[in-house]
């Protein structure tokens, strides 16, 4: 390593990493750094694929260098989401994590966040498999607006399918009809979850999300005991007869220890013409829920036309409208989200380790 390159290591080492408050020199996050002529490069490797993220951290690392009067770095990105722990008969080996998007309570629009958070976490790079577990009242194939069976290429394991990249299985890509009802007891139910986690080829994710029925039934008691959870988004709506239902699956979560990353508030408010905020269902209930839970509040959703508009339509307003508040409100959430399960697994390991990190590759974005 010759001066100029260790000159850039030592300044390098002694930023933060806005994740885990650590130096990447502690971290070890920094590697291949190189002088090729006038230019110089180095990897550092982030937790989590959110952009805001990588743009703190590179504003952190333009104020180190220069602070000690060095030229700019072009940073190469190497994006390794930690991966939750596993056993050996874990029936999704290859996803390294599992978010369940639930509530106690219908109507409150968790399908359209859990639809929208894994289209935000795809859109940053990530790998993203969204599961339809509401066997008797599915939505992902009109909020995507995707049609047809799935396939199986060797008779044992189906081929989930895809739009925007996403990886989405429904039992409603089941139906003969999509008006038909799924009149199942409870071990029929039981028996298509567990099908739709072993059976479907997932494949290499960095997350799974799982759009949960409301409730606190049958679902998410088989859903915590068939895989190791990373953790729960919690959906609700400002208003009191919304909160009732939802403290009871905040209640279900802490009974069978699946921790809790955050709160979402749906149908916050409403802007009108002029701005003016109006808060059509109260205010204050995501909050309430948030601090029943002990975890965050990780953001308020305004009520948008276009957000159901485009649901009807099959193509979730994060793909199709990404300017619009709600699609904004909704990709900040899904940054919150990551950095938190980037978090929690840091937390879990103890704060002498690094995260862990995929040795094969993972997603590289040269600036």
């Amino acid at each position: 390593m010759n001066t100029d390159t260790s000159n850039f290591s030592d300044a390098l080492s002694t930023v933060v990493d806005p994740i885990f408050e650590k130096t990447l020199g502690e971290l070890g996050s920094l590697s291949n750094l190189r002088t090729d002529g006038d230019q110089h490069y180095a990897t550092v490797r982030i937790s989590s694929p959110s952009e805001a993220v990588r743009e703190e951290l590179q504003r952190r690392i333009e104020r180190a260098l220069k602070v000690h009067s060095l030229p700019t770095v072009q940073i190469e990105w190497d994006i390794q989401v930690p991966t939750r722990e596993t056993v050996s008969n874990d029936p999704l080996p290859e996803v390294r994590n599992v978010i369940l998007v639930m509530s106690g309570k219908g109507g409150v629009g968790k399908s359209t966040v859990a639809a929208n958070l894994a289209l935000a976490l795809g859109k940053a790079g990530a790998r993203v498999g969204l599961l339809d577990a509401d066997i008797y009242g599915p939505s992902v194939p009109t909020m995507f607006g995707i049609a047809g069976h799935p396939s199986s290429e060797d008779g044992k394991r189906i081929v989930p399918l895809q739009r925007f990249g996403i990886k989405l299985m429904s039992i409603g890509f089941i139906l003969e009809d999509p008006r038909q009802a799924v009149v199942w007891r409870g071990p029929m139910v039981h028996g298509a979850l567990q099908q739709f986690l072993r059976d479907v080829a997932w494949g290499p994710l960095d997350y799974l999300v799982l759009d949960l029925p409301p409730g606190t039934g049958d679902v998410a008691l088989t859903l915590s005991q068939q895989a190791r959870i990373t953790g729960v988004v919690v959906v609700t709506t400002p208003q009191e007869v919304a909160l009732q239902d939802v403290y009871k699956s905040v209640s279900m979560c802490h009974k069978v220890r699946l921790p809790i990353l955050g709160v979402v508030e749906n149908m916050s408010y409403f802007l009108d013409d002029r701005g003016m905020r109006h808060e059509l269902f109260g205010s204050g209930g995501g909050q309430a829920v948030a601090e029943y839970a002990s975890a965050p509040l990780l953001g308020q959703v305004p009520i948008e036309p276009s957000v159901r508009e485009w649901g009807d339509r099959g193509t979730p307003v994060v793909q199709s409208a990404p300017n619009t508040p709600a699609a904004q409100a909704l990709n900040e959430i899904a940054d919150q989200l990551a950095t938190l399960v980037a978090q929690s697994h840091f937390e879990r390991h103890g704060s002498k380790q690094s995260p862990p990190a995929d040795e094969a590759k993972r997603l590289r974005v040269l600036r």
